[in-house]
C-alpha cells in the first residue's frame, strides 16, 4: 500500500480523521483503479492469447497437412522408385540368367570336347600300349626260346661231358678192377 504525505496545511484545515479518511478514499480509488487495470490487462491477455492459440493452432494444422501431402508425395516417390528398382532388378536377374545358361552351355559344350578328346587320346594311348605290350611279350617269348634253346645245349653238352667221365670213370673202374682180379688170380 502506497504511503502519500499529506501536506500540513491540508492536514491542519482537515484535521486528524478527515486527513486519514481522504488518505483511505485516495488508498481506495488507487486499489480500483489498479484493479481495474489489472482486470483489464487480464482480459486483453486472454483475448490476445486466445487468438495467438487459434493462429498457433490453425498453422500447426496446415503445418500437420502440408506435411502429410509432403509424406503421400514422398511415399509415391519410394514407391514409384521401388517399382522401377524391382523392375530393374528382374531384368538384370533375367540377363544374368541367360548369361550363366550360355556359359553353361558353353563349358558343357567345351567340357563335352575335353571329355571325346581326352576319351580318343587314352583309346589311342591303351593301343599303343597293347602294342608295345605285345611286342615285348613276343620279345620276351623270343629271347626266352633263345635262352632255353641254349640250356637245352648246355645241358646237352654237360649230359654228354658226363657221359664221357662216366664211360672214363667205368672203364678206369673196369680197368682197376680187372688189374686187381689179375693180380688176385695170379697169384
Amino acid at each position: 500500500m502506497p504511503i502519500f504525505n499529506v501536506p500540513r496545511a491540508l492536514r491542519d484545515k482537515l484535521g486528524e480523521e478527515a486527513t486519514e479518511a481522504l488518505v483511505a478514499l485516495i488508498n481506495a480509488a488507487t486499489d480500483a483503479a489498479k484493479a481495474d487495470v489489472i482486470a483489464l490487462a487480464g482480459e486483453k491477455y486472454e483475448r490476445r492469447l486466445a487468438e495467438e492459440a487459434a493462429r498457433f493452432g490453425d498453422r500447426v494444422t496446415e503445418e500437420g497437412l502440408r506435411l502429410d501431402r509432403r509424406i503421400t508425395e514422398l511415399d509415391q516417390r519410394i514407391t514409384e522408385e521401388v517399382t522401377r528398382l524391382d523392375r530393374k532388378i528382374t531384368e538384370e536377374v533375367a540377363k544374368l540368367e541367360a548369361r550363366i545358361a550360355q556359359e553353361v552351355a558353353r563349358l558343357d559344350h567345351r567340357i563335352t570336347e575335353e571329355v571325346t578328346r581326352l576319351d580318343r587320346r587314352i583309346t589311342e594311348e591303351v593301343a599303343k600300349l597293347e602294342a608295345r605290350i605285345a611286342q615285348e611279350a613276343a620279345r620276351l617269348d623270343h629271347r626266352i626260346t633263345e635262352e632255353v634253346a641254349k640250356v637245352r645245349v648246355q645241358v646237352a653238352d654237360v649230359r654228354a661231358d658226363l657221359l664221357r667221365w662216366m664211360f672214363v670213370f667205368w672203364v678206369g673202374q673196369i680197368g682197376a678192377l680187372l688189374g686187381i682180379l689179375l693180380v688176385f688170380f695170379r697169384r
